[in-house]
């Protein structure tokens, strides 16, 4: 089996405008007090969509998926004292991708490492009851907190929550309502800085800069990449963003080590949750590759293959541009030219994977320019490694999920109890995670 390593790669960096600017100068204190004059309740784009807390993790998952949502706010439930909010949570993709590798890898989990986690706990006796409540769910990836700010708070009050690692901002309504006025995205947030600097000649000039120049966390990481090969199974996949906190992963040729393409929880909960059959985990990513490019094209006729890399070279609004143009939280930095747009896999000189850049790295370069305290962009991915308790290399195989029996799955999987059913699957949920025999 391959082991992913993790290794320190220093690099020299040229000094940019964009890291002088967190020290006050005249320009950066002049962009930032124009952005405390602009609200964040007028970049609001996406409505509060909430789900009852008691609602069954597959309603919850339909709901996402036939309305096509990239979250709901969980209503706090009936009697909870005190009542500070009307939600006490959030459930998105990510939380759907970190249950379905909990069901099909909790069997190796220890007793004394159940004891720790109350809440794996509860899930378990949900299920065993034959309903999993989604307030069980809501960020259970430890990625999609519930973060809140009032009417009246500005674009620094967003930088200051999505510099910490957050993906979205719920705004409230001006007193006396409690209710909410919508949702802010990180994308929606960098969306909004993409069109300031078109028209702002100096920062626009300051987001010029290579990649190289630029202080980003993640820019050289190498072989610390978030990464599988082609040729792994889908679950390892969806185990290796469970259990180290990022949205995606790369996808990457089995000899060369370049760059392909790219899998990410959404296309988890969009392509392998409606399947009719629970083989789809056991499959290459090579062949979900494949599965979530065939809608492309299919209207009008046209494929499309979106490229998910970038260069070192590559100006940091070129970046910008490519995060929003493939609705990505994150890319990869590869050393030669972007990968290839073919899905064949056949490229004969793939990239070289050295990096990445996410949405929440670009955004705290912009809370720092607004001297935000406590930037901290890989907080969140920190706490998830820290959290998780199993070795990704145990499931890198797909030899061991193929070679499972049906009944067996199913006798293994009944002390989860029935997870149910999302409308026209053919299984209950339960049914479709294959769990390897054990030996």
């Amino acid at each position: 089996m391959a082991t992913r390593k993790r290794m320190s790669v220093s690099s020299t960096r040229s000094e940019s405008p964009l890291v002088f600017a967190a020290t006050p100068n005249p320009e950066s204190e002049e962009w930032a007090s124009a952005w405390k004059q602009v609200f964040a309740k007028d970049i609001i784009d996406s409505l509060v969509v909430a789900v009852d807390a008691e609602t069954s993790v597959e309603d919850a998952c339909e709901m996402l998926l036939s309305k096509d949502l990239a979250c709901l706010a969980v209503k706090t439930p009936h009697g909870r004292s005190p009542q500070k909010s009307p939600f006490c949570g959030l459930f998105d993709f990510a939380d759907v991708n970190a249950f379905l590798t909990f069901a099909a890898t909790r069997h190796k989990i220890s007793t004394d490492e159940l004891r720790e986690k109350p809440r794996v706990q509860e899930i378990l006796r949900a299920a065993q009851e034959g309903k999993v409540p989604v307030r069980l769910v809501s960020n259970l990836s430890e990625k999609n907190p519930l973060e809140v700010l009032a009417h009246d708070a500005n674009i620094v009050s967003l930088l200051s929550v999505f510099s910490r690692g957050a993906h979205r901002v719920l705004i409230q309504a001006p007193p006396p309502s409690s209710g909410y006025l919508g949702v802010v995205s990180d994308r929606g947030l960098l969306a909004w800085f993409m069109d300031y600097a078109q028209k702002t000649q100096a920062l626009y000039r300051y987001l010029s800069v290579p990649l190289t120049s630029l202080t980003l966390p993640s820019l050289n990481l190498y072989m610390s990449v978030v990464a599988a090969k082609a040729s792994d199974t889908v679950l390892y996949a969806m185990k290796l963003m469970s259990d180290e906190g990022v949205s995606s992963v790369a996808v990457t040729d089995d000899e060369t080590g370049g760059l392909l393409s790219a899998v990410s929880v959404t296309d988890i909960g969009k392509v392998v949750v409606p399947a009719q059959s629970n083989q789809i985990l056991s499959e290459p990513l090579k062949q979900l590759v494949i599965r979530i490019k065939e809608p492309d094209g299919s209207t009008d006729g046209v494929d499309k293959f979106p490229v998910y890399s970038v260069t070192p070279n590559n100006t940091l609004f070129y970046t910008m541009q490519k995060l929003l143009a493939t609705n990505s939280h994150r890319v990869f930095v590869a050393e030669e030219s972007p990968m290839s747009s073919s899905p064949s896999f056949s490229s004969m000189s793939p990239p070289n994977l050295c990096g990445i850049v996410s949405v929440v790295d670009v955004l705290s370069l912009f809370a720092r320019i607004a001297n935000v305290p406590g930037v901290d962009p890989t907080r969140m991915q920190r706490h998830r490694r820290a959290s998780s308790t199993s070795s990704n290399d145990s499931y890198r195989s797909s030899g061991s999920f193929a070679s499972r029996s049906r009944s067996g799955s199913r006798t293994s999987l009944q002390r989860l109890g029935s997870v149910g059913s999302l409308e026209g699957f053919q299984m209950r949920w339960a049914e479709r995670v294959p769990v390897p025999e054990q030996t």
